[in-house]
């Protein structure tokens, strides 16, 4: 069990790490200094703010997750990725445009590699199977 854990924060650690080169790539306001140690911190950070932060503010703008049929979920990413860049030191993010266009390359990456983050043997279904028996 415990070696899944770590399996799954390495494997979003370097999705984020990913998703951060991509975005810094292909969006010229995103950058961090092609330092490597950034990078890597960048990546830890935001999956520490993914996992603390992101439920809570998804929470409170349920109502307008809920209307935008999801689409409101990429402005929490992008508000994400804004906290990263404003806790990590060498990681710059633009404007609110830039940072809505990383935190879509960011998403679009993890989605990509979303396949490849399970481990062994493990069903599509996340979660403890509940068998129900009719009587």
């Amino acid at each position: 069990m415990r070696e899944i854990l770590v399996v799954r924060m390495l494997a979003i650690w370097l999705g984020n790490c990913l998703g951060l080169v991509v975005a810094a790539a292909i969006v010229p306001d995103i950058s961090y200094g092609d330092d490597l140690g950034t990078l890597l911190l960048a990546g830890a950070i935001l999956g520490l703010v993914n996992f603390a932060l992101r439920p809570i503010v998804v929470l409170m703008t349920l109502p307008a997750v809920i209307i935008s049929l999801g689409a409101a979920l990429l402005l929490v990413n992008a508000l994400m990725l804004w906290i990263t860049s404003a806790v990590v030191d060498g990681l710059q993010v633009g404007g609110f445009l830039s940072t809505l266009a990383g935190a879509a390359l960011v998403s679009l990456v993890n989605l990509a590699l979303r396949p490849w983050r399970r481990w062994r043997g493990e069903s599509r279904a996340q979660g403890p199977r509940v068998r129900i028996i009719w009587r």
